[in-house]
């Protein structure tokens, strides 16, 4: 896996920022969600990002990012005493996801960010690449 072009960069980016608002949108589809078991609950998920470098990186200056895992955020999920809750262990208590609305709602703004600035340089590369084609003529 290496990087070939501009082109090939924004599409790196643009995936890896795609794959960080799904985790968003996970996180945020499960915040009220609560299970029997403290292992149970649910946990915030972010992707670990990694650089990848074009073969000719001296030469070329390209890398980009890609995802290379996804994981669980450490987080102690809250108990809560719920007796009545269906999924209330013989205790009464119930685990409720580890996710932080606001937390989440800056990660979402960052990455929709981040995706519309890879936007605008490919349609930036274009206008240049076009006008470029045309003093020729």
């Amino acid at each position: 896996m290496t990087v070939k072009n501009v082109f090939d960069v924004a599409q790196r980016a643009m995936t890896s920022q795609l794959t960080r608002l799904n985790t968003v949108a996970s996180n945020l589809a499960n915040v009220n969600s609560v299970s029997g078991t403290e292992e149970g609950a649910y946990r915030a998920m972010r992707p670990v990002f990694k650089t990848i470098y074009a073969e000719n990186t001296k030469d070329s200056g390209l890398s980009s990012v890609g995802v290379e895992r996804i994981v669980q955020l450490d987080r102690a999920p809250e108990r809560l005493y719920q007796p009545e809750h269906p999924e209330a262990d013989a205790d009464g208590f119930v685990y409720q996801a580890v996710v932080n609305t606001e937390e989440e709602m800056v990660e979402m703004m960052e990455a929709s960010r981040q995706y519309q600035n890879t936007v605008e340089v490919i349609s930036t590369m274009r206008a240049l690449m076009a006008r470029t084609v045309n003093m020729g003529q």
